[in-house]
């Protein structure tokens, strides 16, 4: 049980984060291939797959330079910042604080800057960055979460399956509705996804300061469900004092 709690934590986090990211990816690039043509969509797309494969070949094997535990300190510390941003936004956006993500609007707005651009000369070259520029930036997100979910623990391998597997999953959902995946619960996704973050960073970052949790392993679940129950007593305080949770194109 100890042995499987770090795997499936790993390979769950990183498909939940990963699912997110793809998803605001895909929008781009489906609002590119329906507005001008799937050549440059695609185009800008495996371009900047290349340069996520090429970082990721770069920067991986130097992980395996640096000692142990000053690598889960590291990666704990900006788990937690991470997790914690995305907590803080997921918080907000439920309290209406802040907008809520909404992939129809923001496949609406791409189109419609697409179509302004029509008739520029550049229009192809165009259209190509703006997917280019959504996977990358996206892709760049995923390749932090399944390094930093997967890297302190030896566990990367297992983190970058749940990310292929969220790579396909929305890969396959996109190509049967062929529309943006509007009702993904984009917001809880990544409450939860904040939460196993910062459970992650919490855990890695006492490892690397020499902490013997108790139960080993099983402490993520306990840090998890502290964390949570936090999260939720924060939104319950606040609840009321703010209006209600509009939608909004992008972050």
């Amino acid at each position: 049980m100890n042995s499987l709690t770090p795997i499936l934590s790993t390979i769950t986090a990183s498909f939940l984060g990963s699912f997110v990211e793809v998803v605001e990816a895909f929008t781009i690039v489906l609002a590119v291939g329906v507005t001008r043509s799937w050549r440059p969509a695609l185009t800008g797309a495996v371009l900047a797959l290349a340069v996520l494969a090429a970082l990721v070949l770069i920067f991986g094997p130097l992980l395996a330079l640096v000692p142990i535990t000053i690598l889960q300190f590291v990666v704990g510390v900006l788990l937690i910042l991470f997790g914690m941003r995305w907590l803080r936004k997921a918080i907000l956006r439920s309290l209406g604080v802040i907008a809520l993500h909404d992939e129809e609007a923001a496949f609406s707005k791409e189109t419609a800057a697409l179509r302004q651009q029509s008739g520029d000369r550049r229009a192809d070259y165009l259209a190509g960055l703006a997917s280019f520029k959504a996977v990358l930036l996206e892709g760049v997100e995923v390749v932090f979460i399944v390094i930093a979910v997967g890297g302190a623990h030896g566990l990367t391998l297992y983190a970058a399956l749940g990310a292929l597997a969220a790579f396909i999953l929305v890969m396959l959902i996109g190509l049967l509705v062929h529309r943006p995946l509007a009702t993904v619960p984009e917001n809880t996704l990544k409450f939860v996804v904040g939460l196993m973050l910062t459970s992650f960073g919490i855990f890695w970052t006492g490892e690397g300061i020499g902490a013997d949790w108790p139960g080993a392993d099983l402490a993520l679940i306990a840090i998890f469900a502290i964390v949570a129950l936090a999260s939720f007593a924060i939104i319950r305080s606040l609840r009321g004092s703010v209006g209600k949770p509009t939608a909004k194109a992008a972050q």
